[in-house]
């Protein structure tokens, strides 16, 4: 597959990485969460799982994040629904895509696929709904634009991103617009994201649907968990993106 380069409306760049699949016309668009980026092992390892099953995978960072261009505190949910869009514009107009976020990555999944037709099947990974919760028990005891995300000083934590996960408040609103099959995968020991949010989420969406809970699975998962992740997902594109 001939990939364009990968800019947003801001025109800065952002940092993929593509795995061939033997599948045609199908494209999985794997993104991290907040101080996460493309390398991460679990999306590294998923992209890998999938190719090998056929299907072609790319892995992107965030703008602000990792390689790509752009300035870290400028990385809100809000924003990068829109460098999702942005993505989804320069690829070609006859893929079937499905998009595969991990954490704030599943909050901005939900957002675009709440209102974009080119995301054909949504996979959820320890997905956040509740953002303004989250940023509260998170970062509530750190000043905006002068704290960092957990004490770690490249992850600023910047009022814009605060100001974005208070006005969103949850997305319960856009989970129940999702008219598209949406996989949910979560770990019963994350204490970053809480189960809760895919629980609810799932309550709340319309089939198809499917919430698979994975006993003692942390937040970002880890070797043990990784080969059910890679199944789950595989198996829910079999079924709905084929």
């Amino acid at each position: 597959m001939d990939l364009p380069e990968f800019r947003n409306r801001q025109g800065e760049k952002l940092d993929t990485a593509f795995h061939e699949g033997s599948r045609e016309g199908v494209l999985v668009i794997l993104a991290h969460g907040v101080t996460g980026n493309k390398d991460r092992p679990l999306l590294v390892n998923l992209a890998e799982g999938l190719a090998a099953r056929g299907w072609s995978c790319l892995r992107l960072s965030w703008t602000g994040n990792g390689a790509s261009e752009g300035d870290f505190r400028d990385a809100t949910i809000s924003k990068e629904s829109g460098d999702l869009r942005d993505v989804l514009d320069a690829l070609p107009p006859r893929l079937k895509i499905a998009y595969v976020g991990h954490s704030m990555g599943g909050a901005v999944g939900v957002m675009t696929a709440a209102s974009e037709e080119r995301i054909r099947v949504l996979v959820s990974l320890a997905g956040m709904v509740r953002t303004e919760e989250f940023c509260e028990r998170e970062f509530g005891s750190v000043i905006p634009d002068k704290g960092f995300m957990w004490d770690n000083p490249d992850c600023p934590l910047s009022r814009k991103y605060v100001d974005d996960m208070e006005s969103i408040g949850d997305l319960f609103d856009e989970v129940g617009q999702i008219n598209v099959p949406w996989l949910l995968i979560h770990g019963t020991a994350d204490d970053v994201v809480l189960i809760q949010d895919s629980q609810d989420a799932y309550d709340t969406a319309e089939e198809p649907k499917r919430l698979v809970e994975i006993a003692g699975a942390e937040h970002s998962f880890d070797e043990k968990s990784y080969p059910q992740v890679i199944t789950e997902v595989a198996d829910w594109l079999d079924e709905h993106l084929s």
